[in-house]
């Protein structure tokens, strides 16, 4: 079983999707180590703020037909793909790491680049997975997170209350 985690992330009736992606993610891949959800203003455009984290979870799964489910679930989120880049969304699946594969291709990169760059990224993964060595530079996720010099203070925990019904605010 690869060990796999993901970055989430959603600025369009956050609670709502995060709910979704949790529950779709369960039914597929069973038990999930879920890390704090971070609310983080919206980086390259002017848009509400969001909601991120990032969830690890066990597949045996080869990495292509892996991002098709993930892409499965985002749609069934309400994703819509635009050719923005940087644009708001309901859901955001990122494949951060797979086991310890090294990818550096045009449409993957494994681990993935952001880690190292975004404290909405990496906070959530040191979280999760804080003793995990990164599979490029030998450092741990804490020790990674502890020398992060980008901007850490855009970055707020959230009490988010993963039972409250849908349709209930939290």
């Amino acid at each position: 079983m690869a060990e796999i985690f993901l970055s989430i992330g959603s600025n369009i009736e956050r609670e709502r999707h995060l709910r979704a992606v949790h529950a779709a993610l369960e039914d597929s891949f069973g038990d999930l180590t879920l890390s704090s959800v971070y609310e983080t203003a919206a980086v390259g455009f002017d848009g509400d703020d969001f909601y991120n984290m990032v969830i690890a979870l066990q597949s045996q799964q080869p990495v292509a037909s892996l991002l098709e489910q993930l892409h499965r679930i985002e749609i069934l989120c309400g994703r819509l793909r635009s050719s923005e880049r940087f644009s708001p969304r309901t859901m955001d699946i990122d494949l951060l790491l797979y086991d310890d594969l090294i990818v550096d291709e045009k449409e993957l990169q494994l681990p993935r680049h952001e880690i190292l760059h975004y404290a909405f990224v990496l906070a959530p993964l040191a979280e999760v997975a804080g003793e995990r060595c990164h599979p490029q530079n030998g450092l741990s996720y804490s020790q990674l997170w502890q020398d992060f010099r980008g901007d850490k203070t855009g970055l707020k925990k959230v009490d988010f209350n993963w039972t409250t019904a849908k349709g209930e605010s939290d």
